[in-house]
């Protein structure tokens, strides 16, 4: 059993259908995901050396200005993949780790289940 937000996942998709409730709570975090550029912002971050990464370190990879990487980083935010904690005057960024459990859970294929 995998706690995804206010859902709890039991099983993987492959093995029952998701409720209503399951399924619209999941679509807001693909959709988090779907974009270019949130899914690299993502990447980068879960694939940061330290586990967290400043804002300073994101903004020079995207030809986007600062304020879309801080408009996407919120759309991550706010689907609880990511969190955030200032220091100063930078923003350091980390992928939750539970969060990215509960979606290895659900798309687990029903032999990774057992």
């Amino acid at each position: 059993m995998v706690e995804f937000g206010a859902v709890v996942f039991c099983s993987p998709l492959v093995r029952e259908p998701l409720s209503e409730v399951a399924a619209s709570e999941l679509a807001a975090v693909f959709k988090a995901l779907g974009d270019p550029v949130r899914l690299r912002l993502f990447s980068l971050i879960a694939s940061h050396a330290s586990g967290e990464a400043c804002v300073c370190d994101l903004t020079g990879e995207f030809d986007v200005a600062q304020p879309t990487i801080s408009h996407h980083l919120k759309v991550l935010r706010e689907a609880g993949l990511i969190s955030s904690e200032r220091r100063a005057s930078w923003v350091y960024y980390r992928v939750e780790a539970e969060a990215l459990a509960a979606l290895a859970a659900v798309l687990a294929s029903p032999a990774a289940a057992r």
